[in-house]
């Protein structure tokens, strides 16, 4: 066999960039496009690269030392070399896989859990990650078989992109920006991406804002051989998630807190300093508390930022949880100069447009945190588990709502549309006329109203070209799930909020915020083991009497501050609105001046200009189309017209 390889010492796991390609025809692959692939995913591994070419395949890698940082470098092969792996991520359940392997003959080289993917597949082939808890996003390279395996984690944690290429090869990257160094896919824009972009406020997978690159969804795999591509799902799998026999809800909530107890634990393994983001709310300040049950409670460091903005600002609860634990506690007060500091960096390393704006308060918090561990422990996961938005309140109202006769529903939209405007975060009237948007809508549609910033109509006077219809694709993508997973229609919704919003939203901004300063989050409440026991309760478990997440708030009911337990959900966000009527004015008129518009040819500038001029005269809160569309085109500067 016939092989190049090159690699720095340095981890098997960790957070890291993976890419690679293979070639159609047997070509032989080149090193030299896998090396500038590898080069520009340094920001997620800056310890270290390695790169593998053989015959018509090429892996690349970039290394985030955290387990076993003196050793096991990537890619990584098994005994006789036959098989190849690059693979960004963490193996949570390692240590329960590792002795079986041995046992059956596979000899370890390191201590890095790479090494047991390698041996698993092996012995499972491509059923082998359904025995995965972690976080991941891998690729295995089966010489003997002459074949590809690409596959994500079950909730979407780490991101994994691909393009089919002539010929019949395929290339995958952690980033687009690594695809677009490969000589054979198109720098090109994706209009019916960019109309999906819009309407959800990032990329939905499979779709990305670039033709032809791909995203693999979570809980999926891909298979290449002889130039023929198989995308398939492994989670969740067919059938009803519930348990047949729950145990009792006081019962569950002590269960629940043991296992949440055990995920944490987990988590918290690492060769190099650990940390928590400690928001103040419920979710994160559960980590806390359960980490502080594992260790002594003042060796967790944990970090929050704070706003000048008072309503914006949470770090006073957060405060009052590390000293509720007696926690390592760090905190830093940021500016709004700061914050706006940030935007052409964020499109320096956005290689999508991204719409959700509380990424600049994660990228900030990720680069506090980095200056103490290189590793962090985050809440995410919780509200798409046990229903932990308002949105989720919403539909309660909102099926009173759609029994209304139509004419109480317009007089209601006539007497909201009369509110002032209020800047502050989650005003009244903001929530107000944002539930309006969608409470008429079934249900699947009216939450993605609630979140998104334009709707289909709204689409379709904005954008020049018709765009897809991107509410009947999601609703289309509601009834999918529905079909595959029988539940009741809190249970759908969460479904489809695991399936959306929290892979590609808030796990994408975790992992773009964070690997941008070379941080590695790791989030408890998407454990496998807990979110197989989570998705069996029944809903009422999750969301009841007007309580979300009713399970958690119970378990740990006796293990934080009550205050914490009954605060409303108030998100990690900054004050958009307020800002694009101040310092964000003139980011408005140079990025969406109606010449340039014209010239682009994607937007009508009369309807760009009526936002902003509505949103300049207070006569509506226009600070999610208008933040969306900032953020593209400023995406579209850097990564189109620069």
């Amino acid at each position: 066999m016939v092989f190049d390889r090159v690699a720095d010492e340095g981890v098997g796991g960790g957070m890291c960039g993976i890419v690679g390609f293979v070639n159609g025809g047997g070509r032989q692959a080149d090193r030299d496009t896998v090396e500038a692939m590898t080069a520009v995913l340094a920001h997620r591994g800056p310890d270290g690269s390695g790169a593998f070419v053989a015959g018509p395949v090429a892996l690349g890698h970039r290394r985030l030392s955290i387990i076993d940082v003196a050793g096991g470098a990537q890619p990584l092969a098994n005994e006789d070399d036959s098989i190849w792996i690059t693979y960004n991520g963490e193996l949570y359940n390692e240590p329960d896989l590792k002795p079986a392997l041995e046992a059956k003959g596979h000899r370890y080289r390191t201590r890095c859990d790479t090494e047991t993917l390698v041996h698993l597949y092996e012995e499972d082939g491509e059923a082998f990650v359904e025995r995965l808890n972690g976080m991941f996003a891998l690729a295995i390279w089966d010489g003997p078989h002459r074949l590809l395996l690409l596959a994500r984690d079950r909730m979407g944690q780490k991101p994994l992109y691909y393009a089919q290429l002539p010929g019949g090869g395929l290339a995958f990257g952690s980033e687009p920006k690594a695809l677009l160094k490969h000589p054979d896919v198109p720098r090109e824009l994706d209009r019916d991406g960019l109309a999906r972009y819009l309407f959800y406020e990032y990329a939905p997978a499979p779709y990305s804002i670039w033709r032809g690159v791909r995203k693999l969804p979570r809980g999926h795999v891909l298979v290449w051989e002889d130039g023929r591509v198989r995308v398939s799902r492994y989670f969740p799998k067919p059938g009803d998630p519930r348990d047949p026999s729950p145990p009792p809800f006081e019962a569950a909530a002590t269960r629940f807190w043991g296992s949440f107890r055990d995920a944490v634990a987990r988590h918290r393994r690492s060769d190099v300093p650990l940390g928590v983001f400690l928001s103040g709310g419920v979710d994160s300040s559960s980590v806390a508390a359960a980490l502080c049950e594992i260790e002594p409670a003042a060796a967790v460091h944990t970090f929050s930022i704070g706003f000048e903005d008072p309503s914006f600002d949470e770090s006073g609860h957060a405060r009052a949880v590390a000293e509720y634990l007696g926690t390592n506690h760090h905190e830093r007060t940021f500016s709004v100069a700061s914050v706006l500091d940030l935007l052409p960096e964020v499109a320096c390393w956005l290689d999508e447009p991204f719409g959700d704006a509380s990424i600049l308060p994660t990228h900030l918090l990720s680069r506090f945190a980095r200056e103490h561990v290189a590793v962090a422990l985050g809440g995410d996961g919780a509200d798409e588990l046990m229903a932990g938005y308002p949105t989720f309140e919403a539909e309660r109202a909102a099926t009173f709502f759609r029994r209304l006769p139509r004419p109480a529903r317009a007089l209601a939209g006539a007497v909201a549309g009369r509110l002032p405007v209020d800047h502050r975060n989650f005003s009244f009237d903001f929530k107000l006329k944002q539930f309006l948007r969608g409470a008429a809508e079934p249900p699947a549609l009216a939450h993605q109203r609630w979140l998104g910033s334009f709707s289909g109509v709204e689409l379709t006077r904005l954008l020049v070209d018709p765009p897809p219809d991107v509410e009947a694709e999601h609703l289309a993508l509601a009834e999918r799930l529905a079909a595959a997973i029988p539940a009741d229609p809190l249970g759908r919704s969460l479904e489809l909020y695991q399936e959306t919003y929290l892979s590609e939203d808030i796990l994408a901004k975790v992992d773009r915020a964070s690997m941008a300063c070379s941080l590695e989050v790791r989030a408890p409440f998407l454990d496998a083991c807990l979110v197989d026991e989570v998705r069996g309760l029944p809903s009422c478990y999750k969301y009841g009497g007007g309580t979300t997440k009713r399970l958690l708030k119970r378990a740990a009911a006796d293990k934080l501050p009550a205050a914490i337990l009954k605060r409303s959900k108030k998100g990690f966000g900054i004050p958009v609105a307020r800002w694009l009527r101040g310092p964000l004015s003139p980011w408005l008129d140079r990025l969406l001046a109606p010449d340039r518009l014209r010239a682009q040819g994607f937007f009508r500038p009369e309807e760009v200009a009526r936002l902003v001029r509505e949103h300049r005269e207070g006569v509506r809160d226009r600070r999610k189309p208008l933040w969306t569309l900032l953020m593209f085109q400023l995406w579209h500067e850097r990564w189109n017209e620069g």
